[in-house]
């Protein structure tokens, strides 16, 4: 797995440096001390997984998660706590604590490294709108404009079906899998992510209310800053 460090201070940078180097799964690609370099890195280079520091100049953390399109696996990483709660609303893989040891690393690394092969276990869609799914031991085939939404459930993801006209719910397939590896394997110009928990269809949305978006017959929930994006992605004032 290719990494990124970047963490604005040179005695973190070390100690992660030496633990990624002493792992061997992990390629280490780059190291960088501000959120603007590694957004560039990111963009540039073919990037797996990024040990992420909360606190940066001018940019922080969480900020720049904002700004990526295509998020890598992120380990976040700071001598805050209290972030941890904050950290976990951007789906991250682990949360280090400063200072850590290498059990710690491990743990947190080889978490990462199960995320990626979830990844890795997706059959790529075709051209004509299909989506594989590993579903036990076999593959399963189903088309994009059957999918109505997507939910979260700890280590898995359900996908909710749709075959006829009226829009209701009427297959499902729980799946080991992340949402992240979902998401990466979905058209963006159909599905957003309204939630951490949530990807719809976008031509599958009834309506939007207060902080609700009604699908089908289910009522999600959508986050306000998700929302504000989603309004701006459907040309709605």
């Amino acid at each position: 797995m290719n990494c990124l460090i970047v963490d604005d201070d040179a005695f973190a940078r070390k100690t992660l440096e030496a633990c990624v180097r002493q792992t061997p799964f992990l390629k280490l690609a780059d190291i960088c001390n501000d959120a603007q370099s590694a957004i560039r890195i990111i963009r540039e280079k073919e990037i797996d997984l990024v040990f992420l520091d909360i606190e940066l100049p001018e940019i922080n953390g969480f900020e720049l998660l904002e700004q990526l399109k295509v998020v890598p696996l992120i380990i976040l990483v700071s001598a805050k706590p209290q972030y941890a709660i904050e950290a976990f609303e951007y789906d991250v893989v682990d949360f280090l604590s400063k200072p850590f040891d290498f059990a710690r690393f491990t743990k947190a690394v080889n978490r990462a490294r199960l995320n990626f092969d979830k990844l890795k276990e997706l059959a790529p869609s075709n051209q004509q709108g299909e989506f594989f799914i590993k579903k036990e031991s076999k593959y399963l085939r189903l088309k994009f404009t059957d999918i109505v939404f997507i939910e979260a459930l700890a280590d898995y993801v359900m996908l909710y079906l749709s075959k006829e006209s009226d829009n209701k719910i009427n297959d499902r397939h729980t799946i080991l899998s992340t949402m992240k590896a979902i998401e990466s394997r979905l058209p963006a110009t159909d599905f957003y992510r309204i939630h951490r928990s949530y990807i719809v269809r976008l031509d599958k949305i009834n309506a939007i209310e207060d902080n609700y978006v009604l699908v089908a017959d289910r009522q999600l929930p959508i986050s306000r800053s998700n929302k504000e994006s989603l309004l701006k992605r459907l040309g709605l004032p």
